[in-house]
């Protein structure tokens, strides 16, 4: 990730210099068991709101995330449908959704 830097120099011209954003990681080899699991550090799990992770593979590389627990409540009035859709009838709201996703 790069961020930009502006620089105003005696001669009134400006430069942009891109500087390299560092993150420090913190590297542990693990080794994983007869089933294929491995154990994630005490320390690095404190603070997780919950037990569940999001894994994700990226070619040979895996990425893992917690996941952050969301109220329900959060969710209400995020998916736009059309207004004539009957929510009594599911088939009509399965196809609303349907097209929703489809665009």
């Amino acid at each position: 990730m790069f961020s930009a830097v502006l620089v105003k120099y005696l001669n009134l011209s400006f430069y942009i210099i891109l500087v390299e954003k560092v993150e420090l990681a913190e590297i542990i080899i693990k080794k994983l068991d007869a089933q294929g699991r491995v154990a994630i550090p005490a320390a690095w799990r404190r603070g997780w709101k919950s037990g569940k992770v999001i894994l994700i593979r990226r070619g040979r590389k895996i990425e893992l995330s917690p996941v952050e627990p969301m109220a329900p409540s959060r969710l209400f009035d995020s998916i736009e449908i059309a207004n004539d859709v009957d929510f009594t009838d599911s088939h009509s709201l399965k196809r609303a959704l349907a097209e929703r996703v489809a665009y």
